[in-house]
């Protein structure tokens, strides 16, 4: 794969339709096109024209669209084509455009050349995708912040506000006569403190934004006929698992994407736990024990008519993952008078629930969504990854041993090392720094034609 090639991809999703979109760029665009329309169109214009085979016969009519270098998404020549959708019409064109000359391109080609020639910088090219994967409308609205570059603006404030203070310690580095009134410095303290603000602003903003995108993972757990079922059903707004009085109805993992006020919530329902279980019921169970391990928090449900001093859990606590959370569910709350749960059982958070009525569905939400931070969003919520996380833990710890070394030693240069190991973290947010593995694992991750 080199920057010379010209890249040819359909830009809609594989299927039938309407309309379908071929997009080609690089740098034998304008003679690609020339040959296929017999013209190349004006810039920027939608003209219609006639896509031609080798026999100069029309594969398809439609509309062509000429973006000349550097104007265009990627930023070289760059050739649309507005066809029919049907897939053996567009694979007719893209074989065509082969013939010419250019090749097919690479998942998340098009915006990687884009990131290259300095269209996009590397968290709005990695918003474009999370733009197109969003399942609900806050998180496309927090990827369009991000696209247009908020979410860049915020780190390379922070960078500059990081960059200032290494100035002002290698200044002492430079003139060594001065090193201690200028590291003593209440000036350079109170810059610190405004970089650990920063900090926190922009880690609120970025955790909501990567919850928006990533959601949070639970597992329902528990005796069998305990209402796991029953309760997906509930939080889905549908049936989706099987719901019947015959314990051991599920067997295999029901899995379900839910919206809790934009932030992806994935609930799966399990086997219940129990001894003595057949062989199929029993692969189940091994199943649930290792979907709790990758779990984000365990959601224990307990039958509060069959099972009120919450034996199952005591029961089953030690063989539950120790570094998972875990909140009590009591459900059937309207058919028990009130909720005497053993106080022996301490630790978990629990919330009362029924499964039938909906009954404390409301305050389950608002439990869950109160478990990882997340917050009704907010104008400053933007994209973000896992990814841009850990670089900002990364960054933050290595300012929080600046100002430590600072305090401890005085001594200027592991400080200016410290806060260049920062600048360095931050950098491979934006992709000022960054690796050509780093650049594989993103951009092979979007689809072909973007």
């Amino acid at each position: 794969m080199t920057r010379t090639d010209t890249i040819v991809a359909p830009a809609t999703p594989p299927g039938r339709g309407g309309i379908g979109i071929v997009r080609v760029s690089g740098p034998k665009v304008p003679e690609i096109a020339a040959v296929l329309l017999g013209e190349l169109p004006p810039a920027r214009t939608a003209r219609f024209a006639r896509f031609l085979d080798a026999a100069q016969e029309p594969i398809d009519a439609g509309l062509g669209l000429f973006f000349p270098a550097p104007h265009s998404y990627t930023g070289e020549h760059v050739l649309e084509l507005h066809g029919h959708g049907g897939p053996a019409v567009l694979e007719a064109v893209v074989a065509r455009i082969l013939e010419l000359g250019a090749r097919r391109a690479q998942p998340g080609e098009f915006t990687l050349r884009a990131f290259l020639n300095e269209k996009v910088d590397l968290t709005q090219a990695e918003a474009i995708a999370d733009l197109i994967d969003a399942g609900s409308r806050e998180a496309a609205r927090a990827a369009m912040r991000s696209l247009q570059g908020e979410f860049s603006a915020m780190v390379h404030g922070l960078t500059e506000a990081v960059i200032d203070v290494r100035m002002y310690v290698e200044a002492a580095i430079d003139f060594p006569e001065e090193e201690i009134d200028f590291l003593a410095d209440r000036q350079l303290q109170e810059r610190f403190r405004a970089l650990t603000d920063h900090f926190e602003g922009i880690e609120h903003s970025a955790r909501q934004g990567a919850l928006l995108r990533e959601g949070m993972t639970v597992v329902l757990a528990g005796r069998p006929n305990a209402g796991k079922s029953s309760l997906l059903n509930r939080l889905a707004g549908y049936d989706a698992a099987i719901v019947t009085p015959i314990p051991g109805t599920t067997r295999d993992i029901v899995r379900e994407r839910i919206d809790i006020d934009g932030m992806p919530l994935h609930v799966l329902d399990t086997a219940g736990l129990r001894d003595g279980a057949d062989a199929v019921e029993a692969e189940g169970i091994r199943r649930a024990h290792e979907q709790m391990r990758r779990a984000d928090r365990v959601l224990f449900v307990i039958d509060l008519l069959q099972d009120p001093q919450g034996a199952a859990y005591r029961e089953e606590r030690e063989r539950l993952p120790h570094d998972v959370p875990v909140t009590l569910v009591l459900n059937k709350s309207d058919l028990a008078a009130g909720i005497p749960l053993a106080d022996t059982v301490a630790g978990p958070p629990r919330v009362a629930v029924s499964a039938l009525t909906g009954d404390g569905i409301e305050r389950l939400r608002a439990h869950l969504k109160d478990c990882v931070g997340f917050k009704n969003i907010d104008t400053g919520t933007v994209s973000a990854r896992r990814r841009h996380l850990d670089a900002l833990l990364r960054a933050r710890r290595m300012v929080e041993e600046a100002e430590r070394r600072l305090h401890e030693s005085r001594s200027g240069e592991l400080v200016a090392e410290d806060l260049r190991g920062a600048q360095q973290a931050l950098s491979e947010i934006t992709g000022v720094f960054t690796s050509e593995d780093l650049l594989g694992r993103i951009f092979g991750s979007f689809c072909i034609g973007k």
